[in-house]
């Protein structure tokens, strides 16, 4: 049986460096996402603040 992870590995190979870029530059694009809705859309935005904050009060650990 083959394995998996030999295809994925031979045609590119990823360095953590290179992931972390990636990953970074895509939480930079959400979160500037996130900001131009809630510019856009404050109505929307407040009430998912007041969601996330009782959220949060209601957490346990």
């Amino acid at each position: 049986m083959p394995d998996r992870e030999s295809p994925e590995k031979s045609e590119a190979q990823e360095t953590d460096a290179e992931r972390m870029r990636r990953r970074a530059r895509f939480l930079r694009e959400r979160a500037e996402a996130r900001e131009l809705r809630d510019r856009v859309q404050p109505r929307r935005a407040k009430a998912a603040r007041l969601r996330h904050a009782l959220r949060m009060r209601t957490f346990r650990w």
